[in-house]
């Protein structure tokens, strides 16, 4: 599975379709393939998920009540992200600025 977000922001009054037509339209991606679709409104409060089970499409949304979410950006329409970077944007952590621990040299 493979989370795509959204470039730049979404108005979030759009109903299901119109956010899978908008994604089908202008990234040529299938929204009915299983992978996650992500939008976030202008202030970076509210995300909105879309997942399309083979049944059905399931919309979650998540509002932060403090901060906001870093969006990262995009060349084309839309950016893959790692399940690890989405639970950043979902949990409103900067996930540009984490740093990698050094390798340990030896065991002892």
């Amino acid at each position: 599975m493979k989370v795509w977000l959204a470039k730049g922001y979404t108005e979030t009054r759009k109903a299901v379709p119109d956010l899978t037509l908008m994604v089908q339209d202008a990234s040529k991606r299938d929204p009915m393939c299983g992978h996650l679709l992500v939008f976030r409104c202008l202030e970076g409060r509210l995300i909105i998920v879309i997942w399309h089970d083979g049944q059905g499409a399931c919309l979650f949304t998540k509002k932060l009540e403090r901060g906001r979410s870093i969006w990262p950006s995009a060349v084309d329409s839309t950016v893959a992200t790692t399940p690890a970077q989405f639970g950043y944007l979902l949990e409103g952590i900067v996930w540009r600025m984490l740093q990698k621990t050094s390798r340990p040299t030896s065991a002892g």
